[in-house]
Protein backbone atom coordinates (compact mmCIF):
# COMPACT_ATOMS: atom_id res chain seq x y z
CA UNK A 1 0.00 0.00 0.00
CA UNK A 2 2.74 2.36 0.68
CA UNK A 3 4.41 1.39 -2.62
CA UNK A 4 1.11 3.13 -4.34
CA UNK A 5 0.65 5.78 -2.00
CA UNK A 6 4.32 7.04 -2.21
CA UNK A 7 4.15 7.01 -6.29
CA UNK A 8 0.73 8.43 -6.17
CA UNK A 9 2.04 11.33 -3.82
CA UNK A 10 5.14 12.06 -5.87
CA UNK A 11 2.78 12.00 -8.78
CA UNK A 12 0.25 15.03 -7.30
CA UNK A 13 3.31 16.87 -6.64
CA UNK A 14 4.80 16.78 -10.20
CA UNK A 15 1.63 17.69 -11.74
CA UNK A 16 1.12 20.40 -8.77
CA UNK A 17 4.85 21.54 -9.73
CA UNK A 18 4.65 21.97 -13.66
CA UNK A 19 0.94 23.31 -13.66
CA UNK A 20 1.69 25.83 -11.35
CA UNK A 21 5.12 26.84 -13.11
CA UNK A 22 3.19 27.06 -16.54
CA UNK A 23 1.01 29.51 -14.63
CA UNK A 24 4.02 31.77 -13.40
CA UNK A 25 4.04 30.06 -10.29
CA UNK A 26 6.94 28.21 -8.38
CA UNK A 27 4.67 27.86 -4.73
CA UNK A 28 2.37 25.12 -5.76
CA UNK A 29 5.29 22.85 -6.21
CA UNK A 30 7.00 23.86 -3.58
CA UNK A 31 3.96 23.38 -1.27
CA UNK A 32 3.31 19.86 -2.78
CA UNK A 33 6.75 18.78 -2.00
CA UNK A 34 6.57 20.25 1.77
CA UNK A 35 3.33 18.48 1.90
CA UNK A 36 4.22 15.34 0.94
CA UNK A 37 7.62 15.49 2.36
CA UNK A 38 5.55 16.10 5.58
CA UNK A 39 3.11 13.18 5.23
CA UNK A 40 6.68 10.88 4.15
CA UNK A 41 8.84 11.47 6.79
CA UNK A 42 6.52 11.07 9.64
CA UNK A 43 5.51 7.42 8.43
CA UNK A 44 9.07 6.78 7.62
CA UNK A 45 11.55 4.25 9.64
CA UNK A 46 14.66 6.22 8.27
CA UNK A 47 13.18 9.85 8.72
CA UNK A 48 17.48 10.83 9.01
CA UNK A 49 17.96 8.85 6.04
CA UNK A 50 15.22 10.19 4.01
CA UNK A 51 15.93 14.15 5.07
CA UNK A 52 20.29 13.80 4.09
CA UNK A 53 18.29 12.05 0.52
CA UNK A 54 16.33 15.04 0.26
CA UNK A 55 19.78 17.38 0.44
CA UNK A 56 21.63 15.63 -1.64
CA UNK A 57 18.68 15.65 -4.21
CA UNK A 58 18.38 19.34 -3.67
CA UNK A 59 22.51 19.44 -4.97
CA UNK A 60 22.20 17.34 -7.67
CA UNK A 61 19.10 19.13 -8.79
CA UNK A 62 21.16 22.36 -8.61
CA UNK A 63 23.60 21.29 -10.73
CA UNK A 64 21.74 19.09 -13.34
CA UNK A 65 18.88 21.76 -13.82
CA UNK A 66 21.28 24.88 -13.22
CA UNK A 67 24.04 24.40 -15.85
CA UNK A 68 21.59 23.90 -18.70
CA UNK A 69 19.54 27.08 -17.11
CA UNK A 70 22.98 28.72 -17.10
CA UNK A 71 23.87 27.73 -20.85
CA UNK A 72 20.62 28.76 -22.40
CA UNK A 73 19.43 25.44 -23.08
CA UNK A 74 16.62 25.31 -20.82
CA UNK A 75 13.92 27.87 -19.99
CA UNK A 76 12.01 27.58 -17.17
CA UNK A 77 8.64 28.78 -16.32
CA UNK A 78 8.16 30.60 -12.95
CA UNK A 79 12.50 30.34 -12.69
CA UNK A 80 12.12 31.92 -9.23
CA UNK A 81 14.61 32.67 -8.20
CA UNK A 82 16.88 33.58 -10.94
CA UNK A 83 16.65 32.58 -15.02
CA UNK A 84 19.94 31.47 -14.72
CA UNK A 85 19.46 28.58 -11.53
CA UNK A 86 17.18 25.94 -11.25
CA UNK A 87 13.70 26.92 -10.22
CA UNK A 88 12.56 26.60 -6.65
CA UNK A 89 9.78 24.16 -8.19
CA UNK A 90 12.33 21.77 -10.23
CA UNK A 91 14.54 21.75 -7.11
CA UNK A 92 10.87 20.69 -4.92
CA UNK A 93 11.13 17.98 -7.95
CA UNK A 94 14.19 16.47 -6.85
CA UNK A 95 14.00 16.43 -3.28
CA UNK A 96 10.60 14.57 -3.46
CA UNK A 97 11.79 12.46 -6.07
CA UNK A 98 14.60 11.03 -3.55
CA UNK A 99 11.80 10.43 -1.06
CA UNK A 100 10.92 7.52 -3.39
CA UNK A 101 13.95 5.32 -2.97
CA UNK A 102 12.55 4.54 0.33
CA UNK A 103 9.01 3.41 -0.68
CA UNK A 104 7.92 3.06 -4.66
CA UNK A 105 11.82 2.76 -5.42
CA UNK A 106 13.21 0.87 -2.96
CA UNK A 107 13.79 -2.11 -5.23
CA UNK A 108 16.36 0.27 -7.27
CA UNK A 109 18.81 0.45 -4.33
CA UNK A 110 19.82 -3.30 -5.35
CA UNK A 111 19.44 -2.74 -9.27
CA UNK A 112 21.56 0.15 -9.69
CA UNK A 113 21.99 -0.54 -13.70
CA UNK A 114 18.13 0.08 -13.75
CA UNK A 115 18.07 3.38 -11.89
CA UNK A 116 20.79 4.19 -14.33
CA UNK A 117 18.98 3.19 -17.10
CA UNK A 118 15.43 4.51 -16.25
CA UNK A 119 17.44 7.82 -15.92
CA UNK A 120 18.98 8.09 -18.75
CA UNK A 121 15.40 7.58 -20.60
CA UNK A 122 12.90 8.66 -18.12
CA UNK A 123 14.66 12.05 -16.84
CA UNK A 124 14.46 13.63 -20.65
CA UNK A 125 11.38 12.44 -21.09
CA UNK A 126 10.05 14.33 -17.99
CA UNK A 127 11.24 17.58 -19.06
CA UNK A 128 9.60 16.68 -22.59
CA UNK A 129 6.83 16.09 -20.94
CA UNK A 130 6.47 19.30 -18.97
CA UNK A 131 7.92 21.01 -21.95
CA UNK A 132 5.51 19.68 -25.07
CA UNK A 133 2.47 18.71 -22.69
CA UNK A 134 2.55 21.95 -20.06
CA UNK A 135 4.57 24.17 -21.83
CA UNK A 136 6.73 24.33 -17.76
CA UNK A 137 10.02 24.16 -19.78
CA UNK A 138 10.98 25.39 -23.39
CA UNK A 139 14.07 23.13 -23.99
CA UNK A 140 16.23 25.72 -26.74
CA UNK A 141 17.20 24.71 -30.44
CA UNK A 142 19.18 22.52 -30.74
CA UNK A 143 17.26 20.87 -28.25
CA UNK A 144 19.67 18.03 -28.15
CA UNK A 145 22.23 19.63 -25.63
CA UNK A 146 19.85 19.73 -23.47
CA UNK A 147 18.48 16.46 -23.90
CA UNK A 148 22.29 15.15 -23.91
CA UNK A 149 22.98 17.38 -20.37
CA UNK A 150 19.61 15.98 -19.20
CA UNK A 151 20.31 12.23 -19.92
CA UNK A 152 23.72 12.18 -18.63
CA UNK A 153 22.48 13.90 -15.25
CA UNK A 154 19.75 11.75 -14.47
CA UNK A 155 21.55 8.50 -15.46
CA UNK A 156 24.22 9.61 -12.94
CA UNK A 157 21.99 11.18 -10.21
CA UNK A 158 18.98 8.58 -10.08
CA UNK A 159 21.78 5.87 -9.60
CA UNK A 160 23.24 7.57 -6.97
CA UNK A 161 20.52 8.25 -5.02
CA UNK A 162 19.28 4.26 -4.84
CA UNK A 163 22.89 3.84 -3.61
CA UNK A 164 22.58 6.43 -1.20
CA UNK A 165 19.23 5.03 -0.23
CA UNK A 166 20.45 1.90 0.28
CA UNK A 167 23.21 3.15 2.23
CA UNK A 168 21.44 5.45 4.75
CA UNK A 169 18.58 3.28 5.40
CA UNK A 170 20.08 0.18 6.15
CA UNK A 171 20.45 0.21 10.12
CA UNK A 172 19.61 3.58 10.10
CA UNK A 173 22.08 6.85 8.97
CA UNK A 174 25.39 8.17 9.98
CA UNK A 175 25.57 10.86 8.35
CA UNK A 176 29.29 11.58 9.93
CA UNK A 177 30.69 7.92 8.02
CA UNK A 178 31.15 9.89 5.14
CA UNK A 179 33.38 7.05 3.22
CA UNK A 180 32.21 5.72 0.16
CA UNK A 181 32.76 2.29 0.70
CA UNK A 182 31.00 -0.50 -1.38
CA UNK A 183 27.87 -2.25 0.38
CA UNK A 184 28.11 -6.03 1.32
Amino acid sequence: MRFWISLAGYQLVWFAAVIGARRGLAWPGVFGMVLYAACQLTTSRTPRADLALMASAFFMGFIVDGVPARMGWIVYAAAWPSAELAPAWILALWMTFALTFTQSLVYLQTRLWIAALLGLIGGPLAYLSASRGWHAVMLIEPRWHALMWLATGWALATPALAWLARRWSRGGIDISDATMEPLP
